[in-house]
């Protein structure tokens, strides 16, 4: 039986790698990384998370080529349609006063719906932590995480959320995102269960 956690960050890095080692453009990456994020939601729901964040873009990503710009705000956008088709409780948090933000998205800034039973997904849209830290900490609504999943292979968190993962366990996932299994999933869950989560007590 799991110790299941409540709240999972998800950082789904490697789209423009997957892109490249299957003869695309970097920018043809993104697109490929939204049915992972849906699998992976109606998996972990599943299995009994109330609460996913998922990383969608950085403040840092918008010096990118405009190309790529474009192409991960539209699977943003994109995705924030597909949670909120699912019966997810939506939020999305980042800069909205930089034209990076995608205007459609503002709506989806506060959360509408509190249904009891409903899983809850946040993303990280045109986030940066100095950013948040330097006004008022607006993910302020968002609890705190207690495993964070990266794909990709890299190794840190890349400015994710450094308030709600101060005592997350961090579990890589050496796969690139597009190539998501299921099994990445329990694979994680199986190790945070035999984690020692003390939280500092």
């Amino acid at each position: 039986m799991y110790r299941t956690p409540t709240h999972i960050g998800i950082i789904p890095d490697g789209n423009r790698r997957w892109a490249t080692q299957n003869g695309m453009n970097k920018e043809d990456g993104y697109e490929h990384g939204l049915l992972p994020g849906l699998r992976l939601m109606r998996a972990a729901k599943q299995h009994g998370i109330q609460e996913l964040t998922y990383y969608g873009f950085t403040v840092d990503n918008c010096k990118r080529p405009k190309a790529q710009v474009s192409a991960f705000s539209d699977a943003c956008t994109k995705a924030v349609k597909l949670i909120e088709n699912e019966g997810a409780d939506v939020l999305v948090v980042g800069n909205t006063s930089s034209a990076c933000f995608p205007p459609e998205m503002i709506p989806y800034t506060e959360r509408k719906n509190t249904g009891k039973d409903k899983l809850r997904v946040n993303l990280l849209v045109n986030y940066g932590w100095e950013w948040d830290m330097n006004n008022g900490w607006p993910s302020r609504e968002i609890p705190r995480i207690d495993m964070v999943i990266r794909w990709g292979g890299m190794r840190r968190l890349s400015g994710f959320l450094p308030i709600q993962t101060v005592y997350a366990d961090f579990y890589i996932v050496d796969e690139l995102w597009p190539d998501f299994k299921e099994e990445h999933l329990l694979d994680a869950l199986e190790w945070y269960s035999r984690q020692d989560i003390t939280l500092g007590g």
